[in-house]
């Protein structure tokens, strides 16, 4: 007797199966069959192909070996936004949007203000911005030209290169070397890597899949920060504001270096689980407590 066909699968069957959890099934079963998620409920019926099969089931079992939903999709969203991510890059995180909406806040009251990203990894923050205001000149820093790589497919994709009153201008740096020292800017922001080296959090999680680079300074979590706040008052604009993301434990820390180097107004904001997630302040010029304008 010939061997009978191996039964069909339907996406209800290979959801039910799934080892993972259930939200993560779904984004990895509607990306294998190129379906919205939606149509795992209204096709979730159909006999699926063997082929179709074999795809979900290997990328299946790469998260379930711990590799990041984002690396696997190769897409991530992050301020309404739908950005590339591949290993290069660190993975757009929720908590990093205040950075945007505190720079956002921050350039309200200004005509073509100038905007730094330092350390832009797939542009996230710095696209999040131009996205926001098109008449802003931004300019997204990365000493990775693989990182960039992915910011340049990511910036052209969503703001396009060039925007009407503004252009996202992306540039191989590590840290504020490869700029021309004549700029200056309304706000400059950075994620930094500001884990310590010997933090135990690298070796879990999707930190294991992420680039150790933009994670650590191989030090105490500190000096990259220290670096960009000592390094930012030659490029501010007077009452320019400087914003960085930082560890839950640093805020005192790294609003003490900010203090330091005499801005004004130093404070942390929480994100949106009361940690102190970002430090700011505003560089000396400032007229009445406000920056000044372009």
């Amino acid at each position: 007797m010939p061997a009978s066909p191996p039964p069909s699968r339907t996406a209800t069957d290979l959801l039910r199966a799934s080892p993972l959890a259930a939200l993560e099934a779904r984004i990895l079963l509607a990306h294998a069959l190129g379906w919205r998620r939606t149509e795992l409920i209204t096709r979730g019926d159909e006999p699926l192909d063997e082929a179709q099969v074999a795809v979900y089931r290997s990328l299946e079992a790469r998260r379930a070996a711990g590799e990041p939903i984002a690396q696997i999709v190769g897409a991530r969203e992050f301020y309404g936004l739908e950005f590339e991510v591949t290993p290069h890059v660190l993975i757009p995180r929720p908590e990093t949007e205040l950075l945007v909406e505190t720079a956002l806040a921050a350039i309200a009251p200004l005509t073509r203000p100038r905007v730094l990203d330092l350390g832009t990894g797939s542009g996230a923050i710095a696209i999040a911005i131009a996205s926001a205001r098109p008449d802003a000149r931004v300019w997204a820093l990365d000493r990775s030209p693989e990182a960039l790589a992915v910011a340049t497919r990511n910036a052209v994709r969503l703001v396009g290169e060039r925007r009407p009153g503004g252009a996202i201008e992306l540039l191989q740096s590590d840290w504020y070397a490869a700029l021309d020292p004549a700029l200056s800017f309304d706000v400059i922001v950075s994620n930094p890597p500001y884990i310590a080296s010997g933090d135990p959090h690298l070796g879990v999680g999707d930190l294991r899949f992420e680039p150790r680079g933009a994670l650590t300074d191989e030090a105490d979590g500190l000096s990259a920060i220290r670096a960009i706040v000592v390094g930012a008052g030659a490029f501010m604009a007077p009452g320019g504001q400087l914003w960085l993301e930082h560890g839950y434990d640093q805020a005192a820390a790294v609003r003490a270096l900010i203090a330091a180097q005499g801005f004004a107004d130093v404070r942390s904001l929480g994100d949106l689980a009361g940690i102190e997630r970002a430090s700011g302040g505003i560089a000396p010029g400032a007229v009445d407590g406000e920056m000044a304008t372009a």
